[in-house]
């Protein structure tokens, strides 16, 4: 499995996303439905990207009682969606049941990701806010583990971490990395960020891209100069 871009389509609803998509012409690149699009237009969203050709990343970020997560990823593993996450902080139990819900009773099933720590989260707020002492990196490579002991495939971490979390659960597990601007461009609300030439460099296996491609004057030409420093 080779490194790709994923584009984040953070829009309020289909017109949007279509609108976009026309300005990448014949391009079909990888894209990320999170919880407004989602929220908007509803599962359909997942089934028509995909029926125009896209790979689809499926960003709810679960995180409920085990048997709650059960039963949501079995109706979520039909939509067609290639990849599909929760948090992590959601204990190894809800992995698993999640884990067994988004499996087909044919054995196959979407790759299962679990959110570590968000990239807009820095370690000053991570001890003040949510109480947690630890330096960041060992927290997410924390996390990480359990998600590998629950067997989902990878993780979402910073570029930053992505190097230690191949080094802690091995080269298979994936690093799905936002937190990715380029050198001349504006962070937002991101703390933990870098490139994408560097994001490569770290090691991730997929970097999430959203505004600097989709805010672009040219996004056909942005999701090329992130696919030339990321993947060639």
């Amino acid at each position: 499995m080779g490194r790709d871009v994923i584009i984040a389509c953070d829009f309020p609803g289909k017109r949007e996303v279509l609108d976009f998509l026309n300005k990448l012409g014949r391009r079909r690149p990888y894209l990320k439905i999170g919880m407004e699009l989602f929220y908007a237009e509803g599962p359909q969203i997942v089934q028509e990207l995909k029926a125009r050709g896209h790979s689809v990343f499926l960003d709810l970020k679960l995180c409920d009682i085990p048997n709650t997560v059960r039963k949501t990823m079995s109706v979520l593993r039909d939509l067609g969606a290639d990849m599909v996450n929760l948090h992590a902080f959601g204990t190894i139990d809800m992995m698993k049941a999640a884990l067994e819900g988004l499996t087909r009773p044919d054995g196959t099933r979407p790759l299962l990701i679990a959110v570590t720590q968000l990239t807009s989260t820095s370690e000053e707020r991570m001890k003040r806010e949510l109480l947690i002492d630890l330096p960041l990196p060992e927290v997410v490579m924390h996390y990480a583990k359990n998600a590998q002991q629950a067997g989902l495939d990878g993780v979402v971490c910073s570029p930053l971490e992505a190097g230690g979390v191949h080094n802690t659960c091995g080269a298979s597990f994936l690093t799905i990395t936002p937190g990715v601007r380029f050198s001349d461009g504006d962070v937002g609300d991101q703390v933990r960020v870098t490139t994408p030439e560097k994001a490569k460099l770290l090691g991730s296996d997929y970097i999430v891209v959203g505004r600097p491609i989709t805010a672009a004057n040219d996004p056909a030409a942005a999701y090329e100069r992130c696919m030339s420093e990321f993947v060639d």
